[in-house]
């Protein structure tokens, strides 16, 4: 596995971190990482490479470099000799299966007009610039590794799918994998336990009703279209909690606009997450794009009514109107404004949403997501011998 690093804190990384968690005991797995966290070290041989300080952009070069200067090194002298390399994302160029949880190419597309420098203060360029480099860097090498038709990778959704299909033209060794959920953190009863304390941590009164938002790059989970949406209703019930890290500096305009002051608490991200889905009454993220948002799911096993929107690739698990609400434009601030509404004050229908949601994500389990990638790395390794097969018929025949 070759990862920069893993740990239970972060989208991807978590899934790997599950994932080694359960097949440890079915496979030998060398983690090539700078660091590994949240896993137990003696289930599995860590190679560790140093981390080289500055830039991200300097520090992803090295780390894709150092990464197979380690692991060559491994085989020529040490004599390993791995079955699979699995890579999660771009790390290497040789790796025999990846998962997939965001197409930069797409993503290049999405956020174009957001990184363009014409329409952001001077300040902020060399941060863009940084940015627009990386991106170009990270499709450049998705052109060279994922247009390979013999190698499995795993989708983290449909969405991602067919981001794959459209940019690299991939269709067969394909395989959707969800990601899946702690539902022995994430559930309705610890949920309501939490709820006195979390609600009282974060000052809120009983008759308020709390819409939350986590993550970081709030402009694309959709912060702009909820506090828009929030401020159409001028209800001084509503607060609005945004967990996550990024910069609030930008929204305080809005929330002066939208009559909001008072009303919006930014906090920091804090290790039980789920303390903020106990304060909360509904969850909204109608994001401009995500291959597959973690909290609306985490939201859903907790039972809360969640809205999300058609580009978060986790809206493939929402069946609309049923356990959840689907945004088909994550810009409709009207519809979104008269969805929270109707929770705010349709109770029958926001408990109806809140009961499906939690029995639609207990489907969703880490063991499942386990067993569908061991499914993948056995393709990889049979896909991996017929190419063995194939180089020595080849060379065979030119003898």
């Amino acid at each position: 596995m070759v990862s920069p690093f893993i740990d239970k804190r972060h989208g991807t990384e978590r899934r790997v971190a599950e994932c080694v968690q359960r097949l440890a005991g079915e496979y030998e797995i060398h983690v090539y990482s700078n660091r590994v966290e949240d896993v137990d070290l003696d289930k599995i041989t860590w190679h560790r490479i140093p981390a080289l300080p500055g830039p991200h952009l300097f520090g992803y070069l090295w780390w894709f470099l150092a990464n197979h200067l380690w692991r060559w090194r491994d085989s020529r002298f040490r004599g390993l000799a791995p079955e699979v390399v699995y890579s999660p994302g771009i790390n290497c160029l040789d790796a025999d299966a990846i998962s997939v949880h965001v197409v930069f190419a797409r993503l290049r597309e999405s956020v174009r007009e957001q990184v363009q420098l014409s329409r952001n203060p001077m300040k902020t360029w060399p941060q863009l610039i940084h940015r627009r480099i990386y991106y170009r860097l990270i499709q450049f090498l998705e052109g060279r590794v994922y247009p390979r038709p013999d190698r499995p990778l795993a989708a983290v959704s449909q969405k991602v799918a067919g981001d794959l299909n459209h940019y690299y033209g991939r269709t067969d060794q394909v395989r959707v994998v969800y990601g899946g959920l702690d539902l022995s953190r994430f559930n309705p009863e610890r949920r309501v336990s939490l709820r006195p304390a979390a609600r009282a941590r974060f000052g809120l009164a009983e008759n308020n009703f709390v819409l939350l938002l986590i993550g970081n790059g709030w402009k694309n989970k959709g912060l702009p279209s909820l506090l828009e949406s929030a401020g159409l209703l001028r209800d001084s019930r509503l607060m609005v909690l945004v967990a996550g890290r990024d910069n609030p500096a930008p929204y305080k305009v809005l929330i002066e606009q939208h009559h909001l002051a008072g009303r919006v608490q930014f906090l920091p991200p804090r290790p039980d997450v789920e303390f903020f889905y106990a304060a909360a009454d509904a969850y909204v993220g109608p994001s401009l794009e995500d291959a597959f948002a973690q909290p609306p799911a985490e939201a859903m096993a907790c039972g809360l009514p969640v809205i999300t929107s058609r580009n978060n690739g986790g809206a493939e698990m929402i069946s609309h109107n049923s356990d959840g609400l689907i945004l088909e434009d994550p810009e409709d601030v009207r519809t979104l404004a008269e969805w929270i509404c109707r929770l705010l004050n349709d109770s029958d229908f926001r408990r109806g949403l809140a009961v499906n949601a939690a029995r639609t994500a207990r489907k969703f389990t880490w063991e499942n997501n386990a067993a569908e990638m061991k499914a993948v790395f056995e393709q990889a390794r049979l896909s991996r011998g017929e190419q063995r097969v194939r180089r020595r018929g080849g060379s065979g025949g030119k003898k």
